[in-house]
């Protein structure tokens, strides 16, 4: 028999079984995250459909009017608002007020999970009942079973000999012990208090106990944050010794919290932490302080560095106070800061703060506007070097750093277009302030006669650019481009460093340009081909005070394929091209009917006329051996190649005479049935003016292999060719499977210095173990890539 029917005329108490028999048999994996939708339902708020059609199919249908019972009997399936009910029998006592499923009872809700008892019996308000042999399935994967569960007075349910685990049954053997789950005699959850009691538990490993948990107790996850105890966590580091973190979880207020952690180090003592965070409507903020007093400062002791320049092992009393946070003033303005103050310069590096422990931090504050198609970002920077040295120590660089009060950038493009071209516009500014002249940068090299990264005292600069650019395409396919650009800069300095000679400068940039693409497409039988010829000319003043004013955010400069075409080639805006100078070159891609691509580009540059900004030297000689230098740049080429898993990239920079390479890179990954691998070689031919007198190549291979489904070795090793060492090799083990992640690695680093020898081999073991939604010690290896 099959009935098709809205719950308005099947009885109410069908659609509540649907709802609250799973509910009841779901509370018994109420520690588990995955079963923590059902929250609503567990405080009676069944969130469903009330205009969904339910589907009734059973052999027959009973009205017992004396017993006063309704029973679907034989074969029973209910279908209501996407959730499945399946049992030998189901029955509805209105006397009693209760509800029973008997026979093979099988539940399945709409979000996947499955439900599996024998029998159950329930009060149609699901505040008594009980359960017998309850086994659940969420769709997470994880699994829950127990002998019987029983609610009692709509707050506790009790579940006895339960057992969890997220590791799928052995398909061969089901009866098999999966390799880790958890057991307890009994799981008490107390509804009103949002707790979880285990009593009388352990864990087991491959079906043998490895640990007894008398008893526990933890949050049900209806509750996402309620004060505990966090997972303890382990840590080694030669300075400190080893060292165990235990993390408590303070729920002061639904919006706000505080982590109180203390870790005992065997070397140092005790480091005593704490993290207030606080969500806002509008945003949120956290602070942070940390604190210790060392019983070994000696540990830290540096030789590079005399003994009264080191102040790790100086500073017995040793914290730190940060903060970070974030005000979503409106949908279209939000201001952020990330700032931290500390005893001394490398305690946050020392002792790993999470978030503070970067050897290079940048500390800011800033202001952050987007809509449309505008753009505002106004910070205000600080750089930290978290090293070991005081800042008398000759070799200190923290307080080479500059404070960048402020930099600003604004960027504008119309909606309306100009003359049908488009417009856009630009302000950058910049102010800084050093408290010591910044005369090498850190450079590995040898001295430079002149090179100054960075001056004492102040400058700034303000930048306003417009630009306007339109394309017009030809009848015959030629693609045309013309460029207009107006620049002015306005420049100052305050200082005495050596080098220094003008403290004002006004210079102004006009640029007039043309680009034109002819691409030419090409069909063969099997494949597709496109050659895009490229020309560019700009024409433009010659660049005025090059050399004159401080360099401080165009110093990273790379010619290669990728900045063939760009206006302006320089990475900031403190320098700026000059003088009239084309770019030629051809772009290429390619598809292929078996899955295969190519793409490519190749070119040179020409400096036609005027002063080529690439030959005048500046204070960090930014343009020497660029391979732009000359009239004829160098060549520039790259292509990469693509079929399935597997990439191969190449590309480099070749001397415009001898065609000899002066920069190139390979690099290739793959990865198919067996493993992956990876590798990578990089060369640079020897820069003698920024302190590289030696050519540089350094070679890089890694990879991992299957030894079986669930075992893998994973490896890499970096090889520096020029001075013959390993500068880095790392190897491990890892087990793999879907509720089990272990892995146990070594790497071993050995850095060139800066006069060229190989440096203090370092050396560390760690390992991970990750069991699926209970807990995690370690962290994973990384063994690099592309």
């Amino acid at each position: 028999m099959g009935l098709n029917v809205t719950r308005s005329v099947l009885p109410t108490w069908l659609a509540r079984l649907m709802c609250g028999t799973a509910v009841l048999c779901l509370a018994g994996g109420i520690s588990f995250p995955a079963l923590a939708q059902t929250q609503d339902a567990l405080a009676g708020n069944f969130k469903t459909n009330p205009n969904a059609q339910m589907l009734l199919e059973s052999d027959e249908l009973v009205y017992d009017i004396n017993a006063k019972t309704i029973s679907a009997v034989g074969g029973v399936k209910i279908e209501y608002d996407g959730n499945r009910l399946v049992a030998r029998q189901v029955t509805y006592d209105q006397k009693t007020g209760r509800l029973k499923a008997l026979g093979k009872v099988e539940i399945v809700e709409k979000d996947g999970n499955r439900i599996y008892a024998e029998n159950l019996d329930v009060t149609d308000d699901f505040k008594e009942g009980f359960v017998n042999t309850l086994r659940v399935e969420a769709a997470d994967n994880t699994r829950f079973a127990a002998e019987s569960a029983e609610r009692i007075g709509g707050e506790i349910t009790k579940f006895n000999n339960g057992v969890y685990t997220a590791c799928e049954p052995c398909r061969d053997k089901p009866g098999k012990a999966p390799l880790w789950q958890v057991r307890a005699q009994r799981i008490v959850w107390n509804g009103k208090n949002k707790t979880i009691r285990f009593e009388r538990g352990r864990f087991e490993l491959f079906g043998m106990p490895l640990a007894f948990l008398p008893a526990f107790e933890i949050a049900d996850p209806t509750v996402k944050r309620k004060s505990g105890f966090l997972m303890p966590s382990y840590k080694y580091e030669t300075n400190l010794g080893y060292g165990v973190s235990v993390p408590y979880f303070w729920a002061l207020a639904p919006n706000y919290d505080l982590t109180l952690t203390g870790t005992g180090y065997t070397k140092q003592g005790f480091l005593a932490d704490a993290e207030w965070r606080h969500r806002l409507e509008n945003g949120e903020y956290s602070v942070r302080i940390a604190g210790i007093s060392q019983n070994d400062p000696r540990a830290f002791y540096n030789t590079a560095a005399p003994d009264n320049d080191a102040q790790d092992w100086n500073n017995k009393n040793r914290g730190m106070i940060g903060s970070k946070g974030a005000i979503h003033i409106n949908p279209r303005w939000t201001l952020g800061w990330d700032a931290m103050v500390q005893s001394d310069k490398a305690f946050a590096y020392r002792y790993g703060l999470d978030g503070y422990a970067d050897y290079n931090k940048t500390d800011q504050i800033y202001l952050t506007g987007l809509h449309d198609r505008n753009y505002f970002d106004v910070r205000l920077y600080k750089f930290h070097v978290q090293e070991g040295w005081a800042d008398s120590f000759s070799a200190s660089s923290e307080n080479k750093q500059p404070w960048v009060l402020p930099s600003l950038d604004y960027a504008y493009i119309p909606t309306q277009p100009l003359a049908g071209g488009e417009l856009n516009f630009n302000l950058n500014l910049q102010a800084l302030y050093r408290d010591k002249v910044d005369a090498n940068a850190g450079y590995t090299g040898l001295p430079r006669s002149g090179y100054l990264a960075g001056v004492k005292g102040n400058d700034g600069r303000i930048t306003g650019e417009v630009e306007w650019k339109r394309t017009f395409i030809t009848g015959s396919g030629l693609v045309l481009t013309p460029i207009l650009a107006l620049r002015g800069d306005g420049m100052y300095v305050d200082s005495d460093s050596p080098g220094v000679t003008r403290d004002q400068a006004f210079r102004g940039m006009a640029t007039a340009g043309l680009e034109a693409k002819y691409p030419i497409l090409f069909t063969a039988a099997n494949s597709t081909h496109v050659l895009e010829p490229t020309a560019q000319l700009f024409i433009r003043n010659n660049e005025p005070y090059a050399g004159q004013m401080p360099n401080e955010d165009a110093q990273s400069f790379v010619f290669d394929a990728s900045s063939l075409f760009e206006r302006d080639k320089f990475s900031g805006y403190d320098r700026v091209e000059g003088g009239t100078r084309a770019n030629l070159g051809i772009r290429y891609s390619g598809t292929f009917n078996n899955g295969l691509s190519l793409n490519g580009i190749a070119g040179q540059s020409f400096q036609l006329g005027g002063v080529n900004s690439f030959a005048s030297q500046d204070f960090v000689n930014v343009g020497a051996e660029s391979g732009l230098e000359s009239a004829r740049s160098d060549y520039v080429a790259m292509i990469g190649a693509n079929y399935g898993a597997y990439t191969l990239t190449t590309g480099g920079r070749f001397d415009k005479d001898t065609f000899e390479v002066q920069r190139g890179e390979v690099a290739a990954t793959g990865s198919g049935k067996y493993g992956s691998v990876f590798g990578k070689y990089a060369f640079i031919a020897a820069q003698p003016t920024y302190g590289f007198p030696e050519d540089r190549q350094e070679v890089t291979l890694g990879g991992t292999a299957k030894l079986t489904p669930n075992w893998r070795l994973l490896g890499s090793g970096t090889y520096d060719i020029v001075h013959d060492t390993l500068v880095k090799r790392t190897a491990a083990i890892a087990y793999d499977d879907e509720c089990f992640t272990y892995q146990m690695y070594y790497t071993q680093q050995r850095p060139i210095t800066g006069a060229g020898t190989a440096g203090e081999t370092t050396t560390t073991y760690g390992f991970q173990i990750s069991f699926r939604t209970l807990w995690e010690f370690g962290k994973p290896v990384d063994i690099g890539g592309i």
